[in-house]
């Protein structure tokens, strides 16, 4: 499907700095000393309330401002360097890690994580995991791996806090402003921002695709809060990890088999599967499906999976590995497991810790089981 970005320009931009519309867009910035301070050279207190956004800085500020900076020539000549470094380094071919491989067997590597860590402009993080997956993705762009990033575009970020007068912490909810940070709606030919239905999952859940550019590399949101869903389908990306422990299912149900379709339709057909955490595994399922529409067995289908899976997990203790009782297994896949070529029991069985069987369907266990199998 052919499929393009919208995103608002910046109407006051004099054509002599007009790069910095593709350069703002594009957090590539965000780990470039020299191209942060290309903003902040245009006005320091502009940059600081704008808590180092400049695409929010571009929108707000006074358009006498930007002409200023574009009739500077200590500004342009900084300009012109930087935009120099971007060009250069967004026309690079090729990644030295890949030598030798051919391109059919080298990419895309899909990287599923619940949340990421790229910048406090796009709140899609809580912690650790989220900058480490923030970091890989920046890390990649420099490698100029072949990597795209699944996650959720949550509007309601994540908790913010305080310390309120009396001493004591609050939590406060801010909703994400996306008009203002470095983020596009995925379009299709038409003009209309890309939709999907999740596969197999009834009542329906329908998710719209956002894109952020992160260097070379590519990083796709889903957000379920659209007209097309129901109110409580509408909630299921609203924030990073619902504290209600079927939505926190339907969340992992959307972003594992709802991120592997709209890799799908996204026309990006996966070589490699690496999931950050847990939370992700049932995309490994969704994988698995694919196979068996071509025909193969669920044990040769699952073998295939396995040897194009890496796992990395970073919460060793309970509490960080999400685990849902039987019946709300089967409430959501009842109908999905026989496309798998497995009934009841063996669906389950894929996330049954052995030393624990009646303790649920743990989706740590699920990604475990698909680690390749090395041999000496």
């Amino acid at each position: 499907m052919p499929l393009s970005t919208s995103h608002s320009p910046f109407p006051d931009l004099p054509e002599s700095i007009a790069g910095l519309t593709q350069l703002a867009e594009n957090l590539w910035w965000s780990w470039r000393p020299r191209a942060r301070m290309l903003f902040k050279m245009i006005n320091r207190q502009a940059w600081k309330e704008s808590g180092h956004n400049p695409d929010k800085m571009l929108r707000e500020i006074d358009p006498a401002i930007l002409k200023q900076a574009a009739a500077n020539p200590d500004y342009l000549r900084h300009y012109h360097v930087v935009m120099s470094l971007f060009e250069n380094y967004m026309a690079r071919r090729g990644c030295p890690l890949l030598d030798g491989i051919a391109p059919s067997e080298s990419g895309p590597i899909a990287y599923f994580s619940a949340e990421f860590g790229l910048h406090r402009s796009l709140p899609f993080y809580a912690g650790g995991l989220g900058f480490l997956a923030g970091d890989f993705m920046k890390e990649c762009s420099d490698l100029n791996l072949p990597v795209v990033g699944v996650g959720f575009m949550y509007p309601e970020g994540y908790l913010s806090q305080r310390v309120r007068e009396d001493g004591w912490q609050e939590n406060l909810n801010e909703h994400f402003d996306r008009e203002a940070a470095a983020i596009s709606r995925v379009m299709t030919e038409s003009g209309q921002q890309l939709t999907f239905k999740v596969p197999l999952i009834d009542p329906p859940i329908h998710v719209a695709v956002w894109k952020i550019a992160v260097g070379t590399t590519d990083l796709y949101l889903m957000d379920t809060d659209i007209d097309a869903n129901d109110p409580w389908n509408r909630t299921i990306s609203a924030r990073l990890y619902s504290g209600d422990l079927e939505q926190r299912l339907r969340q992992e149900i959307v972003l594992g088999i709802g991120g592997a379709e709209m890799l799908e339709k996204l026309g990006l057909h996966f070589k490699l599967i690496h999931l950050n955490e847990g939370h992700a595994a049932f995309a490994l399922l969704e994988w698995i499906r694919d196979f068996r529409l071509e025909g193969l067995a669920f044990a040769e289908s699952f073998d295939k999976v396995r040897r194009h899976t890496i796992f990395t997990t970073h919460t060793p203790v309970p509490a960080g590995h999400d685990i849902y009782p039987f019946h709300m297994m089967e409430k959501y896949f009842r109908s999905y497991w026989s496309d798998l070529g497995l009934d009841r029991d063996g669906f389950l069985e894929l996330g049954v810790h052995p030393e624990n069987p009646q303790q649920g369907f743990n989706m740590t266990v699920l990604a475990l089981k698909a680690r390749p199998i090395v041999t000496p």
